[in-house]
Order: structure tokens, then sequence, then C-alpha cells
């Protein structure tokens, strides 16, 4: 998360819920995801352009509730299994060269919002659409991280709530969250000092690495 400002969900489901029940491993990466992403557009927040992800958020909240509908209606594994089959061809693509450069329109941000919507409704992970869509608008490595976190902000606060509204943010997940707070903390100062060394080209390449295990984990663990 404090390297390429997105992932913390993609790699910490493929663990936490060997040591807790998944709900609860859901709603713990929310409450570690709102305070990371403000603490780091706080940081870039001379970076942040709120017009660039006017679309994308307008497509979130439009893709939400068909997301949630899709939860309800197919089995989450096969959902998490048809993600990652198409981030590992995206990052394919990308390395031959096959991704188009830029995605111009608003058209665009609309339905990558709409689509990080729909997957965030039914598996939790919006991430991959937005990075993928602000990767082909020529910004520089901290636009991109600056407006990751604007974007994951808004939508994993609202998300919250709703988890909070159904009682889903419970007294143990306030334990955990606090017990895993050092270790979090430690994790997020070293990637934000890493990202520092780091020039456009080889950020890129990382994005869309960590897209690539994204994309083989959801495949290995359904």
């Amino acid at each position: 998360m404090g390297l390429a400002g997105f992932g913390i969900g993609l790699v910490a489901l493929a663990f936490l819920p060997y040591l807790m029940p998944a709900s609860t491993a859901i709603v713990l990466m929310t409450v570690y995801t709102v305070v990371f992403c403000l603490v780091l557009v706080i940081q870039l927040r001379r970076d942040v352009a709120p017009r660039d992800v006017t679309g994308l958020l307008i497509g979130t909240v439009v893709g939400t509730p068909l997301g949630v509908w899709v939860l309800a209606t197919l089995p989450a594994t096969v959902l998490n299994r048809v993600i990652g089959l198409m981030l590992v061809i995206v990052v394919i693509l990308e390395f031959r060269g096959l991704l188009p450069a830029r995605l111009d329109g608003r058209g665009w941000a609309l339905g990558a919002g709409a689509l990080a919507g729909v997957i965030g409704g039914a598996v939790g992970t919006p991430g991959p659409p937005v990075v993928l869509y602000m990767t082909s608008q020529g910004w520089g490595p901290r636009v991109i991280k600056a407006n990751l976190q604007l974007f994951f902000l808004v939508n994993h606060a609202v998300i919250l709530a709703g988890y909070w509204w159904a009682g889903l943010l419970t007294r143990d997940v306030v334990r955990l969250s606090l017990s895993f707070a050092a270790p979090a903390l430690l994790g997020a100062v070293a990637g934000v000092a890493l990202f520092s060394r780091v020039d456009p080209v080889r950020f890129r390449r990382i994005v869309f690495a960590l897209l690539l295990v994204s994309g083989l984990v959801l495949l290995a663990r359904g």
C-alpha cells in the first residue's frame, strides 16, 4: 500500500482467512484501507486532482449495488477466478506492449469506476480497473498514487459505513485493528520510503507486477 497505493486487500486476504473468519478479515482490511488512504491523501495532497477522478467516483456509486447483487447470485470463488484470469491477461498484454498507451474520454472513467464498483461490491477488491485506467492517462507516479488514494478513501469509507450499519464493525474487528497496527504501520512506512526512490518506468513495472501476483493469487485461492 505504501509503495504502489493499492493491493492491501488482494495481498492480505490471501492469508488472513486462515487466521480469522473471512468476513472479519474483509472488514479489518477496509478499516486499514480507510486509515492509510487518509494519511496518504494528506501526504500527497498537492498531487491530488479531484476532477480527474469524478467520473470514476460516479461510476463506482452506480456499479456497487450491481456488485452486491452479483455476490448474492454467483459463488465468490467463481468471481475471484474470473477476475484473476482477467488480471493475468491484462499483465501479459502490458508486458508484450499491446495495451493502449492512453484512454481518452469520460466514458472510460465512468466504465472503470462502474467495473470497480461491481468488483468491489462482489469480492471486495475494486482496485484493478481503476489502476489500469490511471496507468493509461499519462500521469506521473505521484499523481497516480494520490488519485488512487482519493478514490479508495471515498469508496472504502462508504463500504465501511455499510459494514457499521449492518453490524459487521464489531469489537473483535476493532481489537484486531489495534493489535495489528504496529506491523501494518511499519510496512506502510517502508513502502512510502521505497516509493521516493522509484522512477516512473520502474513504478509502472511494479504496479503491473503486483497486478500479476494478485491475479495469480485470485486464480489459486478462488
